[in-house]
């Protein structure tokens, strides 16, 4: 078997990339994975202000009740709720990106005490899109289930 050099080097560029590639995958899947956290933090805390810069202009945001807010709504509800978290985690989530979109699903589950007192758990399940746009990672949808 006769092989060119010029053959040989795309052949090493090529495996060489291959190797690149999931480094790519995987910094890109650790900063959709920060922003879910950050998104789940300032949201047990009612901040809107730390959920601004992760969600996208186009954002469709559905809550289990049906419901869907746009991104002027969803951060208008958090500021004006008459309610707050008394616990919230984001179970066993997984992403997967895919090209500049990552799907994120997770179990959500918290408990919101509201301003009579009333306790109500929440157990959901969760699907997120999030789009990179520029650098950065912005939620673009949200649907939520009730289990």
């Amino acid at each position: 078997m006769n092989i060119k050099r010029g053959t040989l080097m795309l052949l090493a560029l090529a495996v060489g990339l291959l190797g690149v590639v999931p480094a790519f995958a995987g910094a890109d899947e650790d900063a959709v994975l920060t922003n879910v956290e950050t998104f789940r933090v300032a949201q047990a805390a009612g901040k809107a202000p730390a959920i601004a810069p992760l969600l996208a202009e186009d954002l469709s945001y559905s809550h289990s009740s049906g419901a869907v807010d746009d991104k002027a709504k969803l951060l208008s509800g958090i500021t004006n709720a008459n309610y707050k978290w008394t616990s919230l985690e984001y179970r066993n989530p997984t992403v997967k990106v895919i090209g500049s979109a990552a799907i994120v699903r997770f179990n959500f589950v918290g408990e919101q005490e509201f301003t009579d007192g009333k306790k109500t758990p929440q157990n959901l399940a969760i699907l997120m899109n999030w789009q990179k746009q520029g650098s950065e990672w912005k939620l673009l949808s949200r649907s939520a289930t009730k289990l």
